[in-house]
């Protein structure tokens, strides 16, 4: 089999492992009805599941770092498929969170692993687009995954359908994955001590600080969008659907544009246009709830303009320190599943001691502080051009 087909079996995969993180935000008024629980109280499925994926995938994956990488794949994808069989099956939201857990941790390896993979089975010179691959089954997961989970669930079959459902295609993964790919040699464990030693930098700090405050924000309002749009922007379950999927859509052309813009107009351009809109989207939201076109158009605007952000970001992080690119795309990697688990978590208690309606309002202000800190890192940047210039 040629290795392109490889590594689209891969990006079905991380499709799969998308999909269960995400799913959550579009199901969450019924895991909330269903198990008699408020919709605050279900939204920390999303902080659960992100606390686990940061600090333990970095943990398991220097464990396991001399483990041949299909043996590793084959695992976590077992420990995963488990974790969602066990969801379909485990009463209780208890056993639901201890699941989700599992899940995560199978997520967080599988992830990173199949990044792995991907890249080290490219031909020569395609290294960048094999791994890119693998990460548009995450995005895809959006697109498709959330929208398609939520039609599932809102037909007789069920919400927790869903994971059965995501347990027998990782089964039948395993199975491919098994017959095509090749074993694979382990890496080198870095220390973790080492990787984090990098956040001693300031300029690696302020690189950080902005993926976790534009993280958080955005996954603040994005948590409870489903509850938002029916119990405040008014739309009827039958077009919340077709909303999701918009936002999706959105959401991978908003990435497309943001690699072009950053790599033709530069990173600080991207960053600061993409955020100010997303703050514009977000602060007008509750303004048009009485008009559909107008949560319709705003959805689209918060989601492009969001997403916009993520390349541009992780190429903004690489040239922070470029002989450690991949150790940096790690940190990033934690960082953004902390600042999911942040605003899923701050989000539930605004829900909770606020107002649902509220959720946009303070999720435009962490992107607010993510604006700050590209401004810092940028005046940081422009300093020590001219000192080198100067120099």
């Amino acid at each position: 089999m040629q290795s392109t087909w490889k590594v689209y079996i891969l990006a079905i995969v991380s499709f799969l492992v998308g999909t269960s993180e995400y799913i959550i935000s579009g199901i969450l008024d019924q895991i909330a009805t269903t198990m008699g629980i408020t919709v605050s109280a279900a939204g920390q499925l999303i902080t659960v599941f992100s606390l686990a994926y940061a600090i333990g995938t970095p943990i398991l994956m220097a464990v396991t770092a001399k483990w041949d990488r299909r043996k590793l794949l084959l695992s976590s994808l077992g420990l995963f498929a488990v974790a969602n069989a066990l969801s379909f099956i485990l009463p209780g939201f208890g056993m639901f969170i201890a699941a989700r857990i599992l899940m995560a941790l199978g997520a967080g390896m599988v992830v990173v692993t199949a990044l792995s993979i991907a890249a080290k089975i490219a031909p020569a010179g395609k290294q960048a687009s094999s791994i890119a691959t693998v990460t548009m089954g995450f995005t895809a997961s959006l697109i498709i995954g959330v929208p398609l989970g939520r039609m599932i669930s809102s037909a007789s079959y069920g919400w927790k359908t869903v994971f059965l459902g995501i347990a027998l295609t990782a089964i039948i993964a395993l199975i491919v994955i098994a017959m095509t790919i090749p074993r694979l040699k382990g890496d080198q464990p870095i220390p973790l001590l080492q990787q984090f030693a990098l956040l001693k930098k300031p300029e690696v700090a302020l690189g950080l600080a902005i993926t976790f405050f534009w993280g958080g924000g955005y996954f603040l309002a994005y948590t409870y969008i489903s509850p938002y749009l029916l119990n405040v922007s008014g739309v009827g379950d039958n077009m919340l659907n077709s909303v999701l999927l918009a936002f999706g859509i959105a959401s991978l052309i908003g990435s497309k544009i943001g690699g072009y813009s950053a790599d033709k107009k530069g990173i600080s351009f991207t960053l600061f246009g993409g955020m100010v809109l997303h703050v514009f989207s977000l602060l007008l939201l509750p303004a048009a709830a009485h008009s559909l076109i107008a949560v319709f158009a705003l959805l689209i605007l918060w989601s492009f303009a969001a997403w916009t952000t993520g390349p541009t970001q992780q190429y903004n992080l690489v040239t922070l320190v470029p002989e450690s690119s991949g150790v940096m795309l790690s940190l990033n990697q934690s960082t953004m599943q902390l600042a999911m688990a942040a605003g899923a978590g701050i989000g539930g208690v605004v829900v909770g001691q606020v107002s649902l309606a509220s959720i946009t309002w303070f999720g435009a202000a962490g992107v607010v502080i993510a604006i700050v800190a590209v401004y810092l890192l940028s005046r940081r940047s422009s300093v020590h051009t001219e000192l080198g210039v100067t120099e």
